[in-house]
């Protein structure tokens, strides 16, 4: 991304304002724009918290903010945004293309809540070619493109990604191993012996003839597919002319796995070479942005993404700040199909070929093939849109039902679902889950490693206690009481809230001059959009426990060490007799104990509940276990990193003839001087 000589400018109109008193909305922003200048830009609109609520970009900063300055001819919403302004912040850029990418990357990081926020930000694999090594190898790629070599992508799937992998092995017998694998080989490895490696380790094909390989896969990984087949092919009628079966079978091995690899891409492109493919879908106030990959003339996956937006606003005003920010840290392809007509296209176009240094252009397609997979990806949006709202309101029956069988006022936005897995108390680790309206919320899954060296060993009482104490001492630290909604049994409804913010704003309307009706409707529209607010809280309504009494005892003094007794409905599940599912008893602190019928499907969804949290401890319990059996004796020793590891191991083969050598023939291992031989040494002769 290029970067912009910008410039930051706080609190223009702090000297302005008068001492003591807390001025909001348009009289605030007034002043800001008496010192505003006419030049490209980013504004930050900040509430009474000193949150960001709002990120906007413009051609002219002064001129633009102008607009802030008054509620007349503004939608309820930017009413009640100007209304919560207390403070702004701005950002001077040479360009407006450089504007709108600082924009994107701003709102990514900060998530104001009156802009359009792409939410679910996965990171998409790539098939790498990594040129690094003289002999090149075959990897998956995610994250940042660092490593030198050719990169094809990105593809929606992992899965995809292995199978394309699997199969390219087949076809160009190219290695996947590290290149400290690679170094250390003396003969070939499993990978030669089942024909998915030319194994260059070991000289079984020379450096030419593997570079051959190397550039095969490239091209057709690049498009040229036919061209690459054809050769394959000709080299087979060859090898068959000249009676050597062998190679011709190896050969006809090779065409079918690049067979393969075309026909799993489902629907393919004749004129579409690369492209991203961007359309959307508005439906009951949601939306629902489909992606589809194109790369060399075929669909290498796709995607569906649900950004928060207000529900006021457009498809085509959705779709493209959702480009912006998708783009943020990926390469855009040199072209982009949209289904809708974008409000900033140019600006757009403009930013991201200034982001990615090539052209990017972004096309509505009006007819032919490229119409025809807009069309396509609309379809799939609409679809994905419609399963996501059966889903969405299942789920909000579910969680009517749950707040109906545990005592709560309202439907839990969230819940956190606790679990701990050990064995005898080895590598015991805690687990936590989240649900919401919308499922299952791994993005917030969390697991704690027991720290404590005080506990009894399986003592799960105390791991409990440990770990719901590390979870609310940060959260009591990051996000305090006082800036939660209100206590559990007294705060309103988001409704109820809206509705009395909407009524300051009424208040604060003196230049609009709006009539009943016109309020009816703005209230109507913020009742609506409060429908669609399903932004996941800070804090969770219910806490689920994987016990009995005494866990719910443990986690009962836990929370109220940290004052929080009243604050969180608290449910703990204990095991049926045998421990059957369907005969689980709950636990509430203040009630006795009761069950569920059974077959009532608040009692399923609390046992997927359970389930799932007693799955993710296991795994990450598994995950711990298995890395510390894998872990050397070197990782002990203070002052030995990755690097001196490396050269140790090269040197002696291995950690235990590392714990025979003597102190010098350790110290004359590059970068490993006297006294950290010492220590070496005394790591391993302690008993002597």
């Amino acid at each position: 991304m290029a970067r912009s000589k910008s410039r930051t400018d706080k609190n223009y109109a702090g000297k302005k304002l008068s001492e003591g008193k807390t001025i909001t909305g348009p009289e605030i922003i007034k002043a800001f724009v008496k010192n505003l200048p006419a030049t490209p830009g980013v504004y930050r609109m900040f509430d009474s918290n000193s949150q960001v609520i709002y990120v906007g970009k413009a051609r002219n900063l002064k001129a633009r903010v102008s607009n802030y300055t008054r509620y007349e001819g503004n939608p309820v919403r930017t009413c009640r945004m100007i209304s919560a302004t207390t403070n702004m912040e701005f950002v001077h850029t040479n360009t407006e293309a450089e504007a709108l990418l600082l924009e994107a990357n701003m709102i990514k990081r900060l998530k104001p809540r009156y802009n359009v926020l792409m939410r679910d930000d996965k990171s998409f694999p790539y098939i790498l070619i990594a040129t690094d090594h003289s002999a090149p190898q075959l990897l998956k790629h995610r994250g940042a493109r660092r490593a030198k070599g050719h990169y094809f992508g990105p593809f929606a799937s992992p899965a995809a990604v292995e199978r394309t992998i699997a199969a390219l092995q087949k076809a160009f017998l190219l290695r996947n191993c590290s290149n400290s694998y690679f170094s250390a080989r003396s003969r070939p490895c499993m990978q030669h012996q089942i024909k998915r490696c030319a194994a260059p380790c070991t000289g079984k094909i020379t450096k030419t003839d593997y570079l051959e390989l190397v550039e095969e896969a490239r091209l057709f990984l690049a498009g040229q597919t036919k061209s690459v087949q054809q050769n394959l092919l000709n080299e087979m009628n060859k090898a068959a002319a000249i009676m050597d079966f062998e190679r011709a079978a190896i050969l006809r091995d090779r065409i079918s796995a690049l067979t393969i690899v075309q026909s799993q891409g489902g629907i393919g492109a004749k004129t579409v070479k690369e492209a991203d493919i961007f359309a959307i879908h508005q439906q009951a106030g949601q939306y629902c942005v489909q992606v589809f990959f194109f790369r060399a003339f075929q669909n290498w996956g796709n995607h569906a993404f649900y950004p928060r937006a207000d529900n006021s606003l457009s498809e085509s005003e959705v779709l493209g700040p959702f480009i912006t920010q998708f783009y943020q840290t990926r390469t855009p392809p040199k072209q982009i199909l949209v289904s809708h007509q974008l409000e900033d296209h140019q600006l757009l176009e403009s930013a991201l070929s200034l982001q990615s240094e090539h052209k990017v252009k972004i096309i509505i397609p009006k007819r032919g093939e490229k119409l025809e997979l807009v069309d396509h990806a609309t379809l799939n949006a609409r679809e994905a849109l419609g399963r996501q709202l059966a889903k969405t309101s299942s789920q909000k029956k579910l969680l009517q039902g749950v707040a109906q069988a545990f005592g709560l006022k309202e439907m839990p936005r969230r819940i956190e679902v606790y679990d701990n897995s050990h064995i005898s108390g080895t590598n015991a680790v805690g687990a936590m889950i989240v649900a919401g309206v919308e499922g299952l919320v791994k993005k917030h899954y969390r697991s704690f490693n027991i720290k404590s060296t005080t506990l009894t060993p399986g003592d799960d009482f105390a791991m409990m206690r440990e770990v719901l104490g590390r979870r609310f001492s940060r959260l009591l630290r990051e996000s305090p009481l006082d800036q939660r909604e209100s206590p559990l049994d007294q705060r309103e409804s988001p409704l109820d809230e809206r509705e009395s913010h909407l009524d300051k704003n009424e208040k604060k309307l003196p230049e609009g001059k709006q009539d009943n009706q016109e309020l009816d409707d703005q209230k109507q529209e913020t009742q609506q959009e409060t429908q669609n607010d399903d932004v996941l809280p800070d804090w969770p309504d219910l806490l689920l426990i994987d016990g009995g009494k005494g866990q719910l005892s443990a986690v009962q003094k836990t929370l109220q060490e940290l004052e929080l007794e009243n604050t969180i409905k608290l449910v703990a599940i204990a095991k049926g007799e045998e421990r059957d599912a369907g005969r689980e008893t709950f636990h509430i602190p203040g009630q006795k104990p009761f069950m569920l019928p059974a077959r009532d499907p608040v009692l399923y969804f609390v046992q997927r509940l359970r389930d799932e949290a007693h799955r993710f401890a296991i795994g990450n319990h598994r995950a711990r276990r298995k890395k510390q059996l894998v872990q050397n004796p070197l990782d002990q020793i203070e002052g030995i990193g990755p690097g001196r590891k490396r050269s140790l191991l090269s040197s002696f083969g291995s950690a235990k003839a590392i714990s025979r050598a003597a102190i010098a023939d350790i110290a004359s291992v590059k970068g490993i001087s006297k006294q950290l031989a010492t220590k070496i040494y005394d790591h391993f002769n302690r008993a002597n």
